[in-house]
């Protein structure tokens, strides 16, 4: 089952994430059925057909809820997925050997969808409850990290319920200094942060960073080059591997950082370099640094973990993607692809991770 969509704001990407997947994908080795989330959290049948799902000229895709309804296994002995039309008995799709959950941000790469997966005792592709959540919480992300004795940047939180009061707000400006970042907690692609040059602008940032979660991070900027890495987790107990890194280097000045806008609607705008051009002991440094924070948060098949490399080579982690995005042209199979591991055979690796690994605690 390649499943997809979901409720949060990161809808669009995740359906042109699973296009890429569905395009990829061996349909003589695998049997493919196509489900969609809507953003109001209805599972759907959905088409399969990759075009349907692409991005095109600024048009994003999105899951309707007028196709069949979709239900999971009911529990551990039952592997048959039902499919409910309006006026018409339930008919059985078929059993479900595993799941690939393309889907990013909250309601779908945080736990809570693997926690449901988990429950019906049904094998997925990527990491489980508790480093799906930590992941997609940069707070927690950061604390988990930071005690694994990995180098991350300062940071402050304003939690959910906590007034962002003038006191509260130029204290992270005397703590973090000019520019910072503001970010929800437990959000992606960019969605919802603000790079804030002036005390001034603080207030409607962190009002920006609310829509999208209660909960607030606040960085220091880090002076360095973006670089990103791709990690896959290893075979029979092996160790997790690491691709050769890329660098994300904004190229036009209507882009302040690397935002939603930059890494999907404006591809002259951003040059992604894979592998990125860096001196050989810092491309292992970063290599090391991103098996290591896969290893701290717990994951497994895959993440993108995102690093700066300051001027004087050191690497300080930014964030871990425990679902990263996976069109043909997203960062993360590109690094795979200038490692030697195609797009079609790291789909397939993947699943044939998921597939391995056993149910229940592990």
């Amino acid at each position: 089952m390649v499943l997809f969509g979901g409720r949060s704001g990161e809808h669009a990407i995740s359906c042109a994430t699973a296009g890429g997947v569905l395009r990829a994908i061996d349909r003589a080795r695998y049997d493919v059925v196509a489900v969609g989330i809507t953003r109001t959290g209805q599972w759907v049948l959905a088409d399969d057909d990759p075009d349907r799902w692409a991005i095109r000229d600024g048009h994003l895709p999105e899951v309707d809820g007028a196709s069949a309804r979709v239900v999971l296994p009911q529990g551990t002995v039952d592997r048959d997925v039902q499919v409910v039309e309006d006026g018409r008995v339930a008919r059985t799709l078929g059993a479900v050997d595993v799941v690939f959950p393309l889907l990013h941000g909250p309601f779908g790469e945080d736990g809570t969808l693997q926690g449901l997966l988990e429950l019906a005792d049904v094998r997925y592709v990527g990491s489980g409850v508790l480093a799906s959540a930590v992941g997609m919480d940069k707070h927690m992300m950061k604390l988990v990290l930071a005690g694994s004795g990995l180098t991350v940047g300062p940071f402050r939180v304003l939690p959910g319920g906590a007034t962002a009061d003038a006191a509260t707000l130029d204290a992270f400006v005397a703590d973090l200094g000019l520019p910072l970042f503001v970010k929800p907690a437990r959000a992606g692609s960019s969605l919802g942060i603000t790079r804030v040059v002036e005390r001034s602008q603080l207030e409607d940032a962190v009002a920006e960073a609310r829509r999208h979660d209660p909960k607030v991070v606040v960085e220091a900027a880090i002076v360095g080059r973006e670089v990103e890495c791709g990690v896959l987790g290893g075979r029979a107990g092996a160790p997790a591997r690491a691709s050769l890194p890329g660098e994300v280097v904004v190229t036009h000045d209507r882009h302040a950082f690397y935002d939603f806008e930059a890494k999907y609607l404006d591809e002259d705008g951003v040059v992604l370099s894979c592998p990125a051009d860096l001196p050989p002991h810092v491309t292992e440094r970063v290599r090391e640094v991103a098996v290591r924070a896969f290893d701290a948060v717990g994951c497994e098949g895959l993440a993108r973990v995102d690093v700066f490399v300051t001027a004087d080579d050191e690497v300080v982690v930014n964030e871990i993607n425990t679902m990263p995005g996976f069109t043909p042209y997203s960062m993360y199979p590109r690094m795979w692809e200038a490692t030697g591991v195609p797009y079609a055979e790291l789909v397939d690796e993947l699943v044939g991770l998921a597939l391995e690994r056993s149910t229940g605690l592990r």
